[in-house]
């Protein structure tokens, strides 16, 4: 006491909301009067007031911690998407004043050696955002796993967001009410070089060609997600291999003091280098945004096109007669001697067998074959029907409706995708033999 000359000390508990967080020290060293009991009260009201704005704080930090582990944890953490294409990513988040908002990108396998690609954007910051878009990426995987075009897709995820915000407000928590949320999603077909895009209030993509020159196509825009005002319309774009397609949010390209004029021509000059490697290309965007910190999440996803080719690819189109069946079966197997893949002739048989005369039993129209070697041997068979078919799991008595049941047995996964003018069958074997269990 001497030494510092303190005579006098008062010693306030810092609390808030029924927790303790600390002691504030009060002390008289060079006034010789003793603190009285209106210091003590002058003291416990500027403690209060304090008290308060530290609990604010800790409680913003351990949101925003949870907020972004939360949305760390929802995006993927390894993607490919092998065969159709190569790809990066880069995920920045906010600053801290703005929050963490709800950005997120996939990478989807779909069958016939396509792939999916989306980016999307919850609107807001904070947990509520990133619980949203965990919820809205997987809505997109289950509709990307029925083979939905992207403008049915769009569609079906924007009646997801409305009852996202109508769940919100039937709890009594309007202020956590889902307001809305924007999205691209495009498809690209590796065996026939097309990209079929529809976007719901996103910024276009960007698509850097071989040479090196960046466009940015023209896409309807529809509305965000979340207004209920489908329909929303797809563009399809025919895509050399080797180009670079870029999908992003507009934390990528909004800043404070630039306008997003500014930010598309700061992400084309960045993308104009199509001999780099894919990782170094996302360093590059990144470099090249503004020193301050980003106003919000954004999101870059890059994905440089492969081409099967016609040696991995092979179709035939037939007659719809009965007739035609075993010349397919014929072709098949003929394929098949040709890719060396001679152990799957019977399966391949089988499946090929089943799914034309299928085809020309409940269609009408030419059908159409293709076989497919990628990561694993597809076939595909086309018809001008509409109908959806039903796999049925057939009694020992019944004469019917073991087709699909058989094909289902024989690959690792069958389906079905409509197409404009009809239909496909799809069903994927893996390229090597499977152990069977004696």
């Amino acid at each position: 006491m001497s030494e510092t000359g303190m005579h006098s000390l008062m010693i306030v508990p810092i609390h808030a909301r029924g927790s303790v967080l600390g002691m504030a020290a009060f002390m008289r060293t060079q006034d010789p009067r003793p603190f009285e009991e209106d210091d003590l009260l002058l003291a416990e009201e500027l403690v209060g007031r304090a008290a308060l704005s530290l609990d604010n704080a800790r409680q913003y930090a351990r949101e925003r911690s949870a907020a972004l582990a939360l949305q760390r944890h929802l995006l993927p953490h390894r993607v490919t998407g092998e065969p159709a294409a190569d790809v990066a990513w880069r995920y920045l988040p906010a600053d801290s004043h703005h929050g963490v908002g709800g950005d997120w990108f996939d990478v989807i396998p779909l069958s016939g050696a396509r792939t999916a690609l989306v980016v999307g954007d919850v609107l807001g910051h904070g947990i509520n955002a990133a619980a949203t878009m965990g919820q809205l990426r997987t809505a997109v995987r289950t509709l990307a796993d029925m083979d939905l075009p992207p403008e049915d897709l769009l569609a079906h995820l924007d009646e997801q967001v409305v009852r996202l915000a109508e769940k919100d407000v039937e709890q009594g928590d309007p202020a956590a009410a889902t307001i809305g949320a924007t999205c691209l999603y495009a498809v690209y077909d590796p065996a026939t070089g097309q990209c079929t895009m529809a976007r719901a209030g996103h910024p276009p993509p960007a698509i850097i060609d071989p040479h090196g020159q960046v466009t940015f196509p023209e896409l309807p825009v529809g509305p965000p997600l979340g207004l209920g005002l489908a329909p929303f319309e797809s563009v399809t774009l025919e895509l050399s291999g080797n180009s670079v397609l870029a999908l992003y949010t507009d934390g990528l390209i909004e800043s404070r003091d630039q306008d997003i004029d500014a930010g598309i021509d700061r992400l084309a000059a960045a993308l104009a280098h199509p001999g780099l490697d894919l990782e170094d290309l996302c360093s590059r965007v990144v470099d090249a945004l503004p020193a301050q910190a980003p106003i919000d999440d954004a999101t870059l996803l890059l994905a440089r096109t492969r081409s099967l080719g016609p040696s991995r690819t092979v179709s035939w189109e037939f007659a719809a007669d009965p007739a035609v069946v075993g010349h397919a079966r014929a072709l098949t197997t003929r394929q098949l001697a040709r890719w060396q893949l001679e152990h799957l002739a019977d399966s391949t048989e089988l499946i090929v067998s089943e799914l034309i005369t299928n085809a020309i039993r409940h269609g009408s129209g030419p059908v159409r074959l293709r076989l497919i070697r990628h990561r694993f041997l597809t076939c595909e068979v086309y018809d001008t029907s509409c109908s959806s078919p039903r796999l049925h799991h057939p009694r020992t008595t019944d004469v019917n409706g073991r087709g699909l049941f058989l094909v289902a047995q024989l690959s690792r996964k069958w389906g079905t995708r409509h197409t404009p003018d009809g239909k496909l069958i799809w069903a994927e074997q893996q390229l090597t033999p499977r152990c069977i269990d004696p």
